[in-house]
C-alpha cells in the first residue's frame, strides 16, 4: 500500500524520498464561538411552552439525580461489605466520594437496604 507522504520509488532503487508539507500562505479562519444552547430553551418564545418544557427537564433531571444517588448508595454498600476481603471503612468510602463520614455511614446503610430489596 502506498504511503501518501512518500514520493514514488526513485528509478534504480535507493531510499524513499519524503515530500515536505506545503507552506501555509494564509491564517485559517478562527472558529466562531457558538451560542450556548440548553435543550433549545432559549429559542422558545411562548412563556407557557417554556414553563412546560423547563418543568419537564427539571423533573427528568431530578429523577436522574435520585437514581444516581441510589447507585452511589449501592456502590458504597458494596465497597463497605464486611464479607469482602478488601472492604473499605466508612471513612475511606467518604474520602473517595467526597462525603463526610457520617453521610457515608448513612449511604452505606441505605445501599444495604436497597441490596436487600423490598420487604
Amino acid at each position: 500500500m502506498a504511503d501518501p507522504g512518500r514520493t514514488p520509488e526513485p528509478p534504480g532503487g535507493g531510499p524513499p524520498r519524503y515530500r515536505r508539507p506545503a507552506a501555509l500562505f494564509f491564517e485559517p479562519p478562527a472558529g466562531e464561538r457558538e451560542e450556548e444552547h440548553f435543550f433549545a430553551l432559549e429559542s422558545l418564545t411562548d412563556p407557557r411552552e417554556l414553563l412546560d418544557r423547563a418543568t419537564e427537564l427539571a423533573v427528568a433531571f431530578q429523577a436522574a439525580a435520585d437514581r444516581a444517588v441510589e447507585f452511589q448508595a449501592l456502590a458504597a454498600a458494596q465497597l463497605a461489605d464486611p464479607s469482602r476481603f478488601d472492604a473499605l471503612p466508612a471513612a475511606a468510602v467518604a474520602e473517595r466520594a467526597g462525603w463526610t463520614e457520617d453521610y457515608a455511614v448513612k449511604m452505606i446503610d441505605y445501599g444495604r437496604e436497597l441490596l436487600r430489596g423490598p420487604s
